[in-house]
């Protein structure tokens, strides 16, 4: 049951929703009849892989920034990223003429970092294994007076990112559950508060890396869990502790995480790419692996998936 606690609404999404619409698109849904042979389940795939920027994050991202004052929004804004992020935040800042500075790892993907840099940002690399990503942002943002705009942890990211299932719900009604990944909790978070305000018993289910669980691993402890830097191929998902406002919501609303492995990541991707001609980066195909590995719960019958993102690097596909 939804709480006046949440630090978002509903209202929130439907309000991100126009917000968002010059630059967002509303993605298509598909369906497969050998995919849902081979799970068990009719599946509906939520194309955030089509989207603008190639990821779900372009939507937190806009809503974010165009809710910045003018005259804050006017000094530029700051985002570190390991690609997704950066791009979403390039782009929506590009579409309003102004600057934006991204901290990016040093083994972020370079297609990301190509698209990240063709959008006129300036990109500044740390190591993520010895550098707080964080702090390193902070330091930017506060020698230029800009924005920084973080890629989940923000009541404007939140809703931007429940648009995504708020579309999926009106595309593809009287769906059992959805099942999205979960990398810092954003899109989980805002997917959560618009599935169970569309529909209280829908359950909303949420995947991880079995290599990157500090969501899995935090629900079970009842307190934020802290991993080290995660080696899963998906790094979109390599966060290594959920974030203090997604935190609560992923408690209140997630029914249950499904950990997947790297294997099972890398089939899922497959069967996308080579049976239904998707291509997802392994991030974006982490949703899709717990039904072809037939991890869901029994009795679902009709599942909403959302396919998170589709850059990644042809030689990564290729040895994948």
């Amino acid at each position: 049951m939804l709480t006046t606690s949440l630090p978002v609404t509903f209202k929130d999404i439907q309000a991100a929703s126009e917000r968002i619409r010059p630059i967002a698109k509303r993605t298509p849904v598909m369906t497969s009849r050998g995919f849902d042979q081979a799970a068990g389940v009719s599946a509906f795939f939520k194309c955030e892989n089509l989207q603008t920027g190639a990821a779900f994050k372009i939507r937190g991202a806009t809503n974010f920034i165009y809710s910045i004052p003018p005259e804050e929004r006017s000094r530029g804004v700051v985002a570190f990223s390991s690609g997704n992020h950066a791009q979403a935040v390039a782009i929506a800042a590009q579409s309003l003429g102004i600057a934006a500075t991204i901290a990016m790892p040093l083994d972020a993907p370079r297609t990301k970092v190509e698209a990240t840099r063709a959008r006129g940002a300036r990109i500044v690399t740390y190591d993520r294994f010895k550098e707080d990503r964080v702090l390193v942002s902070k330091k930017l943002a506060a020698e230029t007076g800009a924005t920084l705009v973080p890629p989940y942890d923000h009541p404007w990211i939140l809703a931007g990112q429940g648009t995504a299932v708020l579309e999926l719900m009106e595309q593809a009604p009287d769906l059992d559950a959805i099942v999205v990944c979960i990398g810092g909790g954003g899109l989980m978070s805002g997917s959560a508060i618009a599935a169970k305000s569309l529909n209280p018993k829908i359950r909303v289910i949420g995947v991880e890396p079995a290599d990157a669980n500090d969501a899995y691993l935090s629900l079970q402890a009842g307190k934020r869990v802290e991993i080290p830097p995660p080696a899963t191929i998906a790094d979109g998902l390599r966060s290594q502790i959920p974030g203090e406002l997604t935190f609560p919501i992923l408690q209140q609303l997630v029914d249950e995480i499904i950990l997947v492995t790297e294997e099972e990541i890398i089939a899922a991707l497959k069967f996308l790419l080579m049976r239904l001609k998707i291509l997802t980066e392994p991030s974006g195909a982490v949703s899709a692996a717990p039904l072809l590995a037939r991890k869901l719960p029994s009795g679902l019958k009709r599942v909403g998936v959302v396919l998170s993102g589709g850059n990644v690097d042809w030689e990564v596909l290729a040895g994948l």
